[in-house]
């Protein structure tokens, strides 16, 4: 407990000030900026909250510790957010064009690139695979990973993953344009407005997770929450639960979520070289997963009479909408005629299934291990 009213020294330590330096950073990207305030904004103030001298909020029996131990020790938050992320998804897009599917498997690089350079870094195996599942660009998918392998690690890569996501729209911008040309980037690609009869929206969800669980066992818990979540959006006699899961759910997980993130950016745990190294390599995961997605359309271009537009391989991130926004928006700037919004979001929930799987598959190869 403070020795007095209000402990003044210990709130200016420089690095308690630092810490909610960087949480007012996040929440004024958050308000100003308006990048992903549902994520920034309770990350922002939970760091805030975590970095005051003796916080009632924090400590054996603070709030904050307390939906930690609930939430993310237990693994809980994540599956509940895939439910949640599950009934928002229209895989219409993608199940009118498979061909997406490519382009979810090849943005997944990242993950197994950035968890070698880790491995070369001196972390151990478990800490690179929980390092690597950053660039899966799947925040509910890094913690589920990272709570298993190097719970010691899961305050930055949580940070890590989803500030990344969140910044979706600075990140990869500069890449693709690294990459590509203004002709590339005007690629126009035919429309494919296909009715996907209800019994394929319904059976896709249950097929997904049934070969999913055949392939990657160590995916289903994430993968079939995810479906589960979509099998109650589609199967149309659900649709109280369905906009449940979309709001109230998807709501509430995602405040309690963002401020228990924020909660563990203590001084303690970031201010440090490992920290910086683990921003640093989520950075790099993220570019990675963007160049791969990119070069593979052009190496596809290659052999298809139809060319792709290379900027939808970066859509195979799984950053759920925000990465097809973002593609389609730079198409919109090279030819304002040129609509990418359908295609990017096929890619983009396929990723969200890749992301998973890939998840799921460095669970299994790092546990036989």
């Amino acid at each position: 407990m403070p020795t007095t009213i209000f402990p003044i020294i210990e709130f200016l330590e420089p690095q308690r000030l630092i810490m909610m330096a960087i949480g007012g950073i996040l929440i004024y990207l958050a308000i100003v900026k308006e990048y992903e305030p549902m994520l920034l904004l309770p990350i922002g103030f939970g760091a805030i909250l975590t970095n005051i001298p003796y916080s009632s909020a924090v400590g054996e029996h603070g709030v904050l510790d307390l939906l930690y131990r609930v939430g993310i020790t237990t693994e809980l938050f994540p599956v509940l957010i895939f439910i949640a992320i599950g009934a928002m998804i229209d895989f219409g897009p993608l199940l009118s064009n498979p061909f997406m599917f490519l382009f979810g498997a090849a943005a997944q690089f990242g993950i197994f690139a950035t968890m070698l350079v880790a491995i070369a870094m001196g972390f151990t195996l478990k800490e690179s695979a929980s390092i690597g599942i950053i660039g899966a660009a799947d925040g509910p998918t890094s913690i589920f990973v990272a709570s298993l392998f190097a719970e010691h690690l899961l305050a930055p890569i949580s940070v890590a993953a989803y500030s990344y996501m969140a910044l979706v729209p600075m990140v990869q911008p500069p890449i693709i344009r690294a990459l590509t040309t203004p002709e590339e980037r005007r690629i126009r690609m035919e429309g494919r407005d296909v009715n996907i009869p209800k019994s394929v929206r319904v059976l896709f969800p249950i097929a997904v997770t049934l070969i999913a669980g055949i392939i990657v066992p160590a995916s289903v818990a994430l993968i079939g929450m995810l479906m589960f979540g979509n099998l109650i959006r589609e199967c149309g006699v659900l649709e109280r639960l369905s906009k449940s899961a979309q709001n109230e759910l998807a709501n509430l997980v995602t405040i309690f979520l963002g401020v228990v993130i924020g909660s563990t950016m203590t001084a303690e745990a970031f201010l440090n070289a490992r920290t910086l190294m683990i921003m640093g390599m989520g950075l790099l995961a993220f570019i990675f997963d963007t160049a791969a997605g990119v070069i593979f359309a052009k190496i596809l271009n290659i052999f298809l009479k139809k060319k792709v537009n290379p900027m939808i391989g970066a859509a195979g991130i799984s950053a759920f909408p925000m990465s097809a926004r973002v593609i389609h928006k730079m198409g919109q700037e090279e030819d304002k005629s040129n609509f990418l919004i359908m295609h990017a979001a096929g890619a983009n929930v396929a990723g969200q299934i890749g992301s998973i799987m890939a998840g799921g598959a460095i669970i299994a190869l790092v546990s036989a291990l």
